[in-house]
């Protein structure tokens, strides 16, 4: 089964799982985040922090507007559309529950499915300092879940260390 099929499948059951009473604009926005993401290979950007923030800035428009095309073609308003794109470009982080949501989302499908092989390529002071921001970006609900979740005995304390850097560093 091809990839990015698989990864839609996870997110939209984590979603069903934690919000079993998603809207359809969130549940949209959620299966299609990463819709069509092999069209813009990471390679084809700059190496680096620089390289990789612009290439995931241009992936959420690309996705949004793509979303978009599929929307309208399907008959959805152009208010519906809007939003699935503020959902897909995570506007307003925190203070939109549906956004939030969707971030939850993410980082939950991270941690229980690709998180395994991420440990097995990173090194573990790297590794503490993605946690950490994972961490940050989750909402208390959705940190509560992720500690639901059998994760390998390392990563706890790996999480610890990522977070104390981040506090040290304010």
């Amino acid at each position: 089964m091809p990839h990015r099929l698989v990864y839609g499948r996870r997110m939209s059951t984590t979603l069903g799982r934690i919000s079993p009473r998603a809207s359809e604009l969130l549940r949209i926005a959620v299966r299609g985040q990463h819709i069509e993401r092999w069209t813009s290979p990471r390679k084809a950007y700059v190496e680096g922090r620089v390289g990789y923030l612009k290439w995931r800035k241009d992936l959420q428009d690309f996705h949004a507007r793509r979303l978009g095309e599929i929307m309208a073609a399907a008959g959805y308003g152009e208010d519906d559309i809007g939003r699935v794109g503020v959902l897909v470009r995570k506007e307003r982080l925190k203070s939109d529950a549906e956004a939030q949501t969707l971030e939850d989302v993410a980082c939950l499908v991270f941690l229980a499915h690709y998180l395994d092989d991420f440990v097995a390529k990173t090194d573990p002071d790297k590794l503490a300092g993605i946690l950490a921001k994972t961490w940050n970006k989750m909402s208390p609900s959705g940190r509560d879940a992720a500690l639901k979740l059998a994760l390998p005995p390392a990563i706890p304390g790996l999480l610890e260390q990522g977070l104390a850097r981040l506090r040290g560093n304010r």
